[in-house]
């Protein structure tokens, strides 16, 4: 890390933008599904919880593209470093971006468009938990899959300001996640036991404990997970 940052210079515009672009997204999202969860203002406004849920997805995007424009011009505006700039190190970039690219597209045609863009917080539940590729191989692929794209990427242009880009990537994917399932979380429970036992009592869901819940910090457990999962043992 401390040879990463002699060849980064903190101060630069592009790299305070790109900074600022990876850190806003994820609040972004989670702010607004927070809101949208607890008011349901959106849905209102837009007159069904999809179109509002498409409309957030839509502005999600278009942040993301101003993610990666800003990624890319603080590495074209910083140094790239000498050691990652030859042809083995270049093929180890590729490989990344085409396995980052695997897992982004194939976690996406899995979840469908609301699955992908917060589609909870809006309502929007699948009938049932996604169990196949690639969310057989690894928890939470989109996340992981565009963070090796990043990595793919800085590699690729030999760039220390991106490995430590990438970094900060990875981090605030992972306070996201955390942040995904605690929202959903206390404050939703009670309703949803509600809905449950209503729905138990109508035969459609089982009414025991599904065992693939996974605790979280303070006992509390992920909504989503709950209604994918007792979904998925109906």
């Amino acid at each position: 890390m401390t040879r990463l940052l002699g060849y980064v210079d903190l101060s630069e515009p592009h790299f305070v933008a790109a900074v600022l672009a990876i850190v806003f997204n994820p609040l972004f999202w989670n702010v607004v599904a927070r809101w949208e969860h607890k008011t349901r203002k959106l849905s209102k406004a837009f007159g069904s919880p999809r179109l509002a849920c498409y409309t957030l997805g839509g502005a999600i995007l278009l942040l993301n593209v101003l993610r990666s424009h800003c990624f890319t011009q603080a590495m074209l505006s910083q140094p790239r470093m000498q050691s990652l700039d030859n042809p083995a190190v270049y093929h180890v970039g590729l490989a990344l971006l085409g396995v980052g690219g695997v897992f982004v597209l194939s976690s996406f045609l899995a979840l469908g468009f609301t699955g992908t863009f917060l589609g909870d917080y809006f309502g929007i539940l699948k009938e049932a938990r996604v169990t196949m590729f690639p969310f057989s191989v690894l928890d939470n692929p989109m996340y992981w899959g565009s963070t090796a794209i990043y990595l793919g990427w800085a590699i690729v242009h030999a760039s220390p300001t991106g490995l430590l880009l990438t970094a900060l990537v990875a981090l605030i994917y992972m306070v996201a996640i955390a942040l995904h399932c605690r929202n959903l979380s206390a404050e939703s429970l009670p309703g949803l036991q509600e809905e449950l036992t209503a729905m138990a009592t109508l035969g459609e869901f089982p009414p025991q404990a599904c065992p693939e819940h996974r605790p979280l910090k303070g006992g509390k457990r992920c909504l989503a997970r709950t209604v994918q999962c007792l979904a998925n043992t109906a």
